[in-house]
C-alpha cells in the first residue's frame, strides 16, 4: 500500500514533468510520437508501474492518485498524459500471467508495456506454445515500449476460441506508419502487426486460470481503469486551456482598442462558466472513483452500480472538458487558430479523447438503462 508521502512524491513528479513537457508538446506532435527521453522520464518517475503488482516491483497505486498524475501530465502535454495512462493500465496485465513469465518481462522497474485490448489478432496454442498473427490499431505508446499487448481470439483446438491479450516483445513487432491524425498526435498511436510470432503460452493474459492478485487495485476491472485514464487526460487538457486563455487575455486587444480581453464582460462570463463546468465535472469524476476505491480497500469487489457511476462520471468529464475547451478556443479569437497557439492544440486533443469507445455515447445508453432498471450489458463497464 502506497504511503501518503509516496503519493505526494508521485504527484510532485507529475507536476515537474508537466512543466518540462509543456514547451515540447508541439515537437511531440510533429514527431507523431513521444521522444524516448520523455518516455524514459515518466518511467523513471514510476508512472508506468503504477498498476503493476507489488510482488513484481510495481506500485499498486490507487486509481485516485493515478488519475491525478495523468491529469497533471496532460496539463503539460496531452500526449504524455495519454501514454502514461495507457502504459499504466497495460502494466496491470502482468498480474494475470504466470509469475515466471511476469518476472521475465518485468526485468527492470522502468519496463514499459503498452498495447491494444481489442481482439484484432488470432492466436493458436499448441504444446505449450502460442503462434500470434494480427494487426492492431491505436497502439498508443507502443513505439516507446519494451513489450506490447495485442488482443486475440485464442484457439486451443479443443473448444470455441476465447478472447485474451497476448504480451509480445516490441523487438518482434512491425510498426506501420499510419498515425496521421488531427489530435493527440504525439501519442504515436500507430498500427502494428505480428506475423507468425511464437511465444510460450504463459504470455497469454488470463490464460490457464491465471487471475490478478486479490488486492484492492485489482477489484477494478481493466475497462474501468482504462476509462478513468481518458477522463483524467480530458480534464487536464481543459485546465490547460483555461490557463492559456487567462494568460492570453492579459495582453490580447482588439484593433483600435486599449481594453484587453481580460477587461471585457463577455470574457468574465465565459471564464466563470468554464470554471464551473470543469470543476463540477471534476468533482463528480473524483467522487465516483473515491467511493469505489473505499470499497476495494475493504477487500470487496467494485459493484456494477459503482462501475456505472465511474463510467458516467468519466464520460461526463470528457463532455464537460470539450465544452470548456471549445469556449476558451472561441474566446481566444483569431489568436487561437495559429499553429503555435496551445489553444488550437488543446482543441484538437480534447476532441480526440471523445472518439475513444470507452467514452462513446453508447456508454451513456448503458448507464441510463441501469438507472431505469432496464436490462443492460455490463461486461465492459
Amino acid at each position: 500500500m502506497m504511503t501518503a508521502d509516496q503519493n505526494t512524491h508521485l504527484l510532485d513528479q507529475a507536476s515537474v514533468l508537466a512543466d518540462r513537457f509543456m514547451p515540447r508538446a508541439t515537437g511531440f506532435d510533429q514527431a507523431r510520437k513521444l521522444d524516448q527521453d520523455a518516455s524514459d522520464a515518466m518511467a523513471d518517475a514510476g508512472f508506468y508501474r503504477l498498476f503493476v503488482p507489488e510482488q513484481l516491483g510495481g506500485l499498486e497505486a490507487s486509481p485516485v492518485v493515478s488519475a491525478q498524475i495523468f491529469e497533471r501530465l496532460a496539463q503539460g502535454s496531452a500526449a504524455c498524459g495519454w501514454v502514461a495512462f495507457i502504459a499504466a493500465t497495460s502494466g496491470s496485465t502482468l498480474g494475470s500471467v504466470p509469475e515466471e513469465t511476469a518476472r521475465a518481462i518485468f526485468t527492470h522497474p522502468n519496463t514499459m508495456v503498452a498495447g491494444v485490448f481489442a481482439p484484432s489478432g488470432k492466436a493458436r496454442v499448441d504444446a505449450g506454445q502460442v503462434t500470434v498473427n494480427g494487426r492492431w490499431q491505436w497502439g498508443s505508446g507502443t513505439q516507446n515500449a519494451d513489450w506490447v499487448l495485442g488482443g486475440c481470439l485464442v484457439d486451443t483446438g479443443d473448444e470455441k476460441p476465447s478472447q485474451h491479450m497476448v504480451l509480445m516483445p516490441t523487438s518482434e513487432i512491425h510498426f506501420l506508419d499510419t498515425w496521421h491524425v488531427s489530435g493527440l498526435q504525439g501519442t504515436g498511436s500507430t498500427d502494428y502487426e505480428a506475423v507468425d510470432l511464437r511465444l510460450s503460452d504463459g504470455h497469454i493474459v488470463g490464460y490457464g486460470g491465471h487471475r490478478p492478485p486479490r488486492r484492492p487495485l485489482y477489484q477494478f476491472p481493466q475497462f474501468t481503469l482504462l476509462a478513468i485514464g481518458i477522463g483524467a487526460v480530458a480534464l487536464g487538457i481543459a485546465r490547460a486551456a483555461i490557463n492559456e486563455l487567462v494568460q492570453l487575455a492579459q495582453s490580447k486587444r482588439r484593433i483600435n482598442s486599449t481594453a484587453t480581453l481580460a477587461d471585457r464582460a463577455h470574457s468574465h462570463l465565459e471564464v466563470a462558466r468554464a470554471e464551473a463546468t470543469l470543476r463540477s465535472a471534476r468533482a463528480f469524476y473524483y467522487q465516483s472513483i473515491e467511493a469505489a476505491w473505499a470499497v476495494a480497500e475493504r477487500g470487496d469487489k467494485v459493484s456494477v452500480d459503482q462501475r456505472r457511476d465511474i463510467r458516467l462520471a468519466t464520460t461526463h468529464a470528457v463532455e464537460a472538458s470539450i465544452k470548456t475547451v471549445d469556449a476558451m478556443y472561441t474566446l481566444g479569437g483569431g489568436s487561437a487558430v495559429y499553429a503555435d497557439s496551445p489553444l488550437q492544440r488543446h482543441f484538437r486533443d480534447v476532441h480526440m479523447t471523445s472518439q475513444h469507445i470507452m467514452v462513446a455515447p453508447s456508454t451513456l445508453e448503458t448507464v441510463g438503462r441501469l438507472y431505469l432498471g432496464v436490462e443492460a450489458q455490463t461486461s465492459t463497464l
